[in-house]
């Protein structure tokens, strides 16, 4: 049972983490891979609290994403961010909602300022190095987040369903047994 438990709760994890492509919470810090560099990553809305935010945006309108060179050779290439709307099509030709273009940033800081006017799911695109040599790529979704109501419940559901499978398995093997004692005696 606990096995169970604990697997479920990987599966979880490791979803989470495949769902946001090279976005990633490591340390109460947001993360993006940029090939093999790191990028701090942290989102903001000032009318949701002004609490920072590291993957899906709480809501549409004005946000203020930071992106921060952890690597300093990031500090010498050119840089560029794109957010695009998710399609089914290839991500070249999904329909581009923001675009930075390349340059290079000394500081190692991108400020990005979008009034994001729909709800939905978006791809942001950061591009470093020349030609683009180095790519992250990770969707996100706004004024769709899922509370952690949403994923206590569905954890409660699961363990339900894992005690009443495993009390209808109890319930069968003892039946069992006693069949067999009964045929025995």
């Amino acid at each position: 049972m606990k096995q169970a438990l604990l697997g479920w709760w990987l599966c979880v994890c490791a979803s989470s983490s495949w769902a946001h492509g090279g976005l990633a919470m490591e340390q109460d810090m947001c993360k993006l891979t940029v090939g093999p560099y790191m990028m701090h990553f942290a989102g903001y809305q000032e009318d949701a609290q002004r609490t920072e935010f590291c993957e899906d945006i709480p809501h549409k309108g004005p946000t203020i994403i930071v992106l921060d060179a952890v690597d300093s050779a990031l500090r010498d290439m050119p840089i560029e961010f794109r957010i695009v709307r998710k399609s089914d099509g290839p991500i070249e030709s999904a329909p581009e909602v923001f675009k930075l273009p390349p340059a290079v940033y000394p500081k190692g800081t991108l400020m990005i300022r979008h009034d994001f006017m729909d709800d939905g799911d978006y791809v942001g695109l950061v591009y470093a190095g020349a030609d683009r040599k180095h790519t992250s790529v990770f969707p996100f979704s706004v004024g769709k987040s899922v509370g952690y109501t949403t994923y206590v419940l569905f954890a409660l559901v699961l363990l339900l369903l894992a005690v009443g499978g495993y009390k209808l398995g109890r319930s069968r093997l003892q039946k069992d047994i006693e069949l067999q004692n009964h045929r025995e005696a």
